[in-house]
């Protein structure tokens, strides 16, 4: 099921003429019996590939043929404006979060549609949901484009969400000395700055590598949610910032997850590096990057348990329903983690990590 659809009639109308279709007030589709013969109606293959969410009827020479859901289907789709309500406070957090690590708090509209459906936007979300919320945002011109502006900045939801994990675990704010906490075996480090780590099975750091990633994770930087044009790109603590800023990036998204150039996409509002991917590689044991298919994507490791996500919003829980009916493995699309990755064999037990 697409997901940034509210209907059948969306998801249909957005993929084929909607001269060949009807719809019915009882929430059939009528369709045109020449679209079907023709074959110029390409989703007819679909619905007949999905029949525990797809009924097609009718068909006769009295009744023309037509497209409903099924009774569990229609059961599921009942409940979307539910998961969207649910929805609607987190994409606000979530958008004000994305304007205010920005350099101006403003992004062009064009660059959150790239990454509308990754935060789980409703399409029209320009029309829908910014002029719900005049004291958060705003839509300005500048220098010819459209961006969605900060209207007001919180201090309080300028805490990222590694900050929040290392405050639920308890992390002390200052680090504590080498007697008394040294770096595990696989890269972890109970502090203040410390990223979790997980890297790929089979990579073995040597004595080294841990120390520098010890002497990195102490390392102190400055929040993601202060305006990077105030530090020198050169120095440790911002190259370690961009880090925070990439880590909080995926986590505003709802599977903690981008494409390649989604991230590249950012590089202006947030100063990102103009080698992004080689900060990416060089940090493996927080970002996982795999190259299937034409675009690479580039997910947050912690996020995950196996290929499965920890933790799911409300949208993707409702779209999990549909899923499972259809048959599918539930996120299955993320089984990218488990194939086709940049290998651990390309990483060096002893690459530089304030390079």
């Amino acid at each position: 099921m697409h997901r940034r659809t509210s209907s059948l009639r969306s998801y249909l109308c957005g993929k084929t003429d909607e001269s060949a279709l009807r719809f019915q007030n009882s929430g059939s589709i009528w369709v045109s019996k020449k679209q079907i013969s023709s074959g110029k109606w390409n989703f007819m293959a679909l619905i007949e590939k999905y029949p525990t969410i797809f009924y097609v009827g009718g068909g006769s020479d009295r009744t023309p043929p037509f497209v409903t859901l099924t009774e569990k289907a229609a059961k599921i789709a009942s409940e979307e404006p539910e998961a969207r309500l649910l929805m609607e406070p987190i994409l606000v957090r979530n958008l004000r979060k994305l304007l205010m690590m920005s350099a101006d708090c403003r992004v062009p509209l064009e660059k959150v549609e790239l990454i509308g459906n990754e935060l789980g936007l409703p399409l029209d979300f320009r029309e829908s949901l910014v002029p719900k919320y005049p004291e958060f945002f705003s839509v300005k011109d500048v220098n010819g484009k459209a961006c969605l502006h900060l209207e007001h900045w919180d201090s309080s939801l300028a805490v990222t969400a590694r900050e929040e994990r290392l405050e639920l675990e308890g992390v002390p704010a200052s680090n504590p000395s080498r007697k008394q906490v040294r770096i595990s075996r696989d890269g972890n480090y109970s502090g203040p700055f410390a990223f979790l780590m997980q890297f790929t099975a089979g990579f073995r750091p040597n004595n080294s590598f841990l120390e520098e990633l010890e002497r990195w994770q102490r390392l102190d930087f400055p929040s993601p949610y202060l305006n990077p044009r105030t530090f020198e790109a050169a120095d440790p603590k911002a190259r370690k910032r961009v880090v925070a800023v990439l880590h909080e990036l995926l986590s505003l998204t709802m599977e903690k997850r981008m494409t390649s150039s989604q991230l590249d996409a950012f590089h202006s509002e947030y100063l990102l590096p103009s080698r992004l991917l080689l900060c990416l590689i060089k940090h493996h044991g927080i970002f996982y990057i795999t190259n299937k298919g034409a675009r690479s994507t580039v997910f947050l490791k912690e996020a995950y348990d196996g290929t499965k996500l920890i933790a799911k919003c409300p949208l993707l829980s409702h779209i999990d329903k549909f899923v499972a009916l259809s048959g599918r493995r539930v996120l299955d699309s993320c089984n990218q983690i488990a194939s086709s990755p940049i290998s651990s064999r390309n990483y060096s037990s002893s690459s530089h990590l304030h390079d």
